[in-house]
């Protein structure tokens, strides 16, 4: 478990506070200045032709958004709005589960024009999924299909589509600007600790409230994540947050693994370690704790009990000179043979390749001596 820290950061959920949109009005905003010598060595009458501008390109984005967003999908609740994908040809709509949370029954319109009542089937706290099933005619039903999302790659273009702020069918386009972020969960231990989402894609496409539960699609249509949450200092006139350029999507290949199962059985169990750790170590706290290299995930506490401390994991005991930082823990370098840089590695893994019962090899630093442990992952409680 690993709580995501945002100082002054205000993280926001991006379909809250979005039942109508809003516009924001007022005659106070700086007007920009033109630079008349550049306008005026433009003929007047010359005409624009939009294919001008990188036209492969924008054959491409016009293409993919004819070709997906029939299968991209609108979804009110008595609470708020949001947005989805059809997943199958059952029927089966995929969603985020803040934007059902409290209901059963919800209100899932089409591109077309189409709508239907569509009952909330299964329900994924961790990574912040939910499945509806909807009845509707066979040509309602445009499937999307998932993308591999660990081919990915910062700097790739990727497209989101939903409903910002009620304007249904909206679609947006940046790029990855970073792999494998967390962010808290929705699920939260007795004592009210939250455990960790992964395998987290952060780009910044437009993503606004009302985007939740919508596909991130690759240049090929491909979903390959499910928009979640944004990063924001802003507000507007009527108090919604405002995209800041930081967007945060559920992997594909997570809803790939967990999707199937919530259809099957209505809920999904992670992989348990029982480790904390701090996911970014400051220079002077690696001096502090003695450590040999600067990347791993430091294990800072190991829940009694659980599988990590059955296995043997160490966590810090010793005092050090920075206040709640105790040295003596493992190191965690890798597991099964991959490297683990930081913290978000290792989650990463472990929720996208394993399953409760299955058994990793944590290779650590104990000290100067290097050694592999074997650990039987339990389920998260």
């Amino acid at each position: 478990m690993k709580k995501v820290f945002l100082s002054t950061l205000l993280l926001v959920l991006a379909m809250m506070a979005c039942q109508s949109p809003s516009f924001a009005v007022g005659g106070t905003e700086a007007v920009p200045t033109v630079d008349t010598a550049t306008v005026e060595s433009v003929p007047a009458n010359m005409p624009i032709d939009a294919n001008s501008v990188n036209p492969a390109s924008q054959d491409a984005l016009v293409s993919l958004y004819e070709n997906v967003s029939p299968g991209v999908v609108a979804i009110f609740t008595g609470a708020g709005q949001g947005s989805g994908f059809v997943f199958d040809a059952d029927g089966h709509v995929v969603t985020n589960y803040h934007v059902i949370e409290g209901f059963q029954t919800v209100e899932v319109r089409f591109t077309s024009g189409y709508m239907a009542y569509g009952t909330v089937v299964g329900t994924d706290l961790d990574s912040d999924l939910a499945v509806v099933k909807v009845d509707v005619p066979a040509e309602e039903t445009h499937p999307l299909a998932l993308g591999d999302s660990s081919l990915l790659k910062v700097g790739q273009t990727v497209v989101a589509i939903g409903n910002p702020f009620g304007l249904e069918s909206t679609m947006t386009v940046g790029i990855i600007s970073a792999l494998g972020r967390t962010l808290d969960s929705q699920h939260s231990t007795a004592d009210g600790t939250f455990f960790s989402a992964g395998d987290i894609i952060q780009t910044d496409a437009a993503i606004n409230p009302g985007n939740s539960g919508g596909p991130l699609f690759n240049i090929n249509g491909e979903v390959i994540g499910i928009n979640r949450a944004i990063r924001t200092f802003s507000q507007n006139n009527e108090g919604d947050p405002v995209n800041s350029g930081i967007g945060f999507a559920i992997s594909g290949n997570i809803v790939r693994r967990v999707v199937p199962v919530l259809i099957e059985t209505g809920n999904y169990d992670y992989p348990y370690l029982g480790v904390s750790s701090n996911s970014s170590l400051t220079l002077e706290a690696i001096e502090e704790l003695e450590l040999k290299q600067f990347t791993g995930a430091y294990v800072t506490a190991v829940v009694p009990g659980g599988p990590a401390d059955q296995a043997g994991v160490k966590e810090g005991t010793e005092p050090t000179g920075i206040p709640g930082l105790f040295a003596g823990g493992d190191l965690i370098i890798a597991i099964d043979g991959r490297e683990v840089r930081v913290f978000d590695d290792l989650l990463a893994y472990l929720i996208t390749n394993r399953s409760p019962g299955d058994t990793v090899v944590l290779t650590v630093l104990r000290g100067e001596e290097k050694m592999d442990i074997s650990v039987t992952l339990d389920k998260r409680p």
